[in-house]
């Protein structure tokens, strides 16, 4: 079985040999007068990530270079950039079996939490990165608005009437084209990312297309959209 990560769109050429990946719980166990201990079930905590990726200074066989050969100093930028927007970013692994089939993804928004950059003499020029990522869940605001009650010849004083609703971003309507053309450095998720406004819809694309493995499409091949 082979792996590809990709964060922010950006395919790392190595794949990372292990991945940790903790899901954390909010469970909180008390104890009851002639009971003992209960478990009060909560809400699933945020899932971290954790792996080392390794950065080659020079093209391998075994790599996969989708733009062609990139040294580490651009990967390096790219985290840097990601560490610095202080924005939630798509995070996706891919499991293909041998026989180039999709057999399920990890596909996530999360946060750069840390990484630690090493440079080993028994790495020669290549450096190796670990990185902890952080899952990221959307929240929004709300606001109350107060509206006073009418005064009526029971009410002997004026009351009032609060309403709460959630506040939702502005949507911009765009239309959204029916085909698109691959071009060098595409990616399904980052095609869906642009014109769908949600990457996670590449499975769905791919499907639509009879694309069997996401992973793989070709510069000038078309791509319906809807």
């Amino acid at each position: 079985m082979s792996y590809n990560f990709y964060i922010d769109g950006v395919l790392l050429p190595i794949a990372p040999s292990k991945v940790q990946t903790k899901i954390s719980s909010k469970n909180k166990t008390i104890t009851l007068i002639d009971e003992g201990e209960v478990n009060l079930l909560k809400k699933a905590g945020l899932t971290d990530i954790e792996f080392d990726a390794i950065l080659p200074q020079t093209t391998y066989p075994f790599a996969t270079y989708v733009n062609g050969f990139r040294p580490a100093s651009f990967f390096l930028e790219k985290l840097e950039q990601l560490k610095l927007a202080e924005k939630p970013f798509q995070f996706i692994i891919s499991r293909i079996s041998p026989g180039r089939k999709l057999l399920f993804d990890t596909n996530m928004k999360v946060s750069l939490e840390d990484y630690i950059i090493t440079e080993d003499a028994r790495n020669g020029f290549d450096v190796v990165v670990s990185i902890k990522l952080r899952q990221y869940r959307d929240y929004g605001t709300k606001t109350v608005v107060v509206k006073a009650a009418p005064i009526t010849q029971v009410a002997s004083a004026t009351t009032t009437v609060s309403t709460v609703s959630a506040t939702k971003p502005r949507e911009v309507s765009k239309a959204i084209p029916r085909t698109h053309t691959v071009v060098r450095g595409d990616t399904l998720w980052a095609i869906c990312k642009k014109h769908l406004g949600d990457g996670s819809k590449y499975t769905e694309i791919a499907k639509l297309n009879g694309i069997k493995n996401p992973n793989l499409i070709n510069v000038g091949q078309v791509i319906k959209l809807e």
